[in-house]
């Protein structure tokens, strides 16, 4: 590969994330951990980018996400997360059109919508990809980049196309769930969350128990915004009466215990 090649492809790593590895580059590019060192220090010669130990960072980053990978996430807590989904698949209905949310627990929906003709507008680019090879719904996405780590579609712009889409449903998971709202863990989600909240009657909250202990310095919206939320039944007494008080139905979907099966079932 040669050498500017290599150049545009450090710089344009550098758009997405605001550090990245000498072991990065050199997967992105197949070369050498020397010749990757020497284009780095070029450049930072250059002043295009900032020398750092081990790689290099963005001058300028543009907006960077600090919610973990989705690989990280997707098989952390699996089985609730896939009884919370066969749960939410049960509340659509063939024509109708909905909003996913991109996450590790909505994207386990998609295992449930192989059947069903929904519209589907999504900003999560796994589950746009599997609903398209594996199902018969219409799938749109909106405008902006693609978070490779977090494998999520995101703009800092309004005008993103999702002004134009309407839908019955929206289903989202979140980082964390206190009584003053739905927390996630970073400000430019929570800008593209609104948007999409905007576009819809009903909000759906697909959370695993876990998620009421955690905590985040975003509030996406007050927990009264939420109409459903669906949890499994790991939830703690405290944690159900705080959704009970707030006026908001409670599903509580069981994990199935052999982890075999393909439709866990819905206990309440």
């Amino acid at each position: 590969m040669h050498e500017r090649e290599r150049h545009r492809i450090i710089l344009s790593a550098l758009q997405e994330r605001a550090v990245v590895t000498v072991q990065d580059v050199m997967e992105f590019t197949g070369a050498s951990e020397a010749t990757i060192r020497r284009d780095i220090a070029a450049l930072a010669d250059e002043g295009r980018l900032r020398k750092v130990r081990g790689g290099a960072e963005a001058i300028h980053p543009a907006g960077t996400l600090t919610a973990r990978s989705f690989r990280q996430n997707q098989s952390l807590n699996l089985a609730q997360k896939r009884a919370i989904a066969r749960a939410a698949v049960e509340l659509c209905q063939d024509g109708e059109a909905v909003i996913i949310n991109g996450g590790t627990t909505t994207f386990q929906m998609v295992h449930y919508l192989t059947g069903h003709r929904l519209q589907v507008l999504t900003n999560s680019f796994p589950i746009s990809e599997h609903l398209l090879r594996h199902s018969r719904c219409t799938v749109m996405v909106p405008a902006g980049t693609i978070y490779r780590d977090q494998s999520i579609i995101l703009s800092p712009f309004e005008n993103d196309g999702t002004m134009h889409f309407y839908a019955r449903r929206m289903f989202l998971g979140a980082q964390g769930v206190s009584p003053i709202g739905i927390m996630e863990s970073d400000a430019l989600l929570i800008q593209s969350e609104q948007r999409l909240m905007r576009q819809a009657d009903e909000l759906v909250l697909l959370v695993d128990s876990s998620k009421f202990q955690n905590r985040s310095n975003h509030i996406i919206c007050p927990l009264e915004r939420t109409a459903i939320i669906i949890t499994d039944n790991g939830i703690s007494d405290e944690a159900r009466r705080m959704v009970e008080d707030a006026g908001i139905r409670l599903m509580i979907a069981a994990p199935d215990v052999g982890g075999d099966r393909e439709d866990p079932p819905l206990v309440a």
